[in-house]
């Protein structure tokens, strides 16, 4: 079903223009392939599991309230990176997670356009493309690939953590070097496969990075999905060193929260 929708996603991929509108900004976009692939990944599920619920972001956009229950519940985002996708860079990831009991069990991103494929079950690995994947062992904020991301909320408070929170990490700490690939999901899956060492954002929702998340933890690291703020790096020693240094934004919860066993 995945792969059906990656290929939907990337005959649109292929095409010069797609069909773009906004949402809540002008920098929270949606293109008619989102609504396409959520309606075909949903309609296929439902169809396999129809006692199952499901809380999708063009769903939710669409008037649909963000309700997590003990009942299985699949968490989709049908193209994380929207912007990259209407830019055509090709860095999205088709997301899908599926909870029980509010408990994250099994997770997909996909790269319809680069053709990766990345997979975990709860207590069964992470994977690309079959292969087992692994986070990094650095430690120190001096020896990270770092991803810092400003997200479609530009607040004046949102935008004065950013900066200085840059700074910190970048000029202070001296990161090794510094990334922003435009998808959460993205962002995640390559710290769950050791390519960067963490990453961090504020204003993300759970459908961003619930699929992404099941891959980081059995990739090795634990997560709190708690809100939307994610602060994942490879190491606790890093991720402690890098708190340290960020200027924090408080989020409010969105619906009631995924808990980790």
């Amino acid at each position: 079903m995945v792969d059906r929708a990656g290929t939907l996603v990337r005959d649109a991929f292929e095409q010069p223009t797609s069909n773009v509108e906004t949402k809540s900004s002008n920098t929270d976009l949606v293109t008619e392939t989102d609504k396409a692939v959520e309606e075909l990944l949903i309609r296929g599920l439902s169809k396999e599991f129809p006692d199952h619920k499901f809380i999708g972001e063009e769903s939710v956009s669409g008037g649909q309230k963000v309700e997590l229950t003990d009942a299985p519940t699949w968490i989709i985002d049908p193209i994380d990176g929207t912007t990259n996708f209407v830019h055509r860079i090709p860095l999205i990831g088709i997301c899908v997670g599926l909870a029980i009991k509010k408990q994250l069990r099994a997770g997909i991103v996909y790269n319809p356009i680069t053709r990766e494929l990345f997979s975990a079950q709860k207590g069964k690995g992470a994977f690309k493309n079959g292969f087992p994947i692994h986070v990094s062992k650095t430690e120190a904020c001096s020896n990270a690939v770092v991803v810092t991301q400003i997200g479609s909320i530009r607040t004046p408070e949102m935008m004065n953590s950013f900066v200085q929170s840059f700074n910190s990490v970048i000029g202070d700490k001296q990161a090794h070097a510094h990334r922003a690939f435009g998808s959460a999901a993205i962002n995640m899956v390559y710290v769950a496969q050791g390519s960067i060492d963490a990453y961090v954002e504020y204003g993300l929702h759970c459908w961003d990075i619930a699929a992404a998340a099941m891959i980081l933890k059995e990739a090795g690291k634990p997560f709190n999905l708690m809100g939307r703020t994610v602060l994942c790096a490879g190491t606790p020693s890093l991720a402690k060193e890098l708190s340290s240094a960020l200027t924090h934004v408080e989020m409010e919860t969105e619906g009631d929260a995924i808990q980790e066993d």
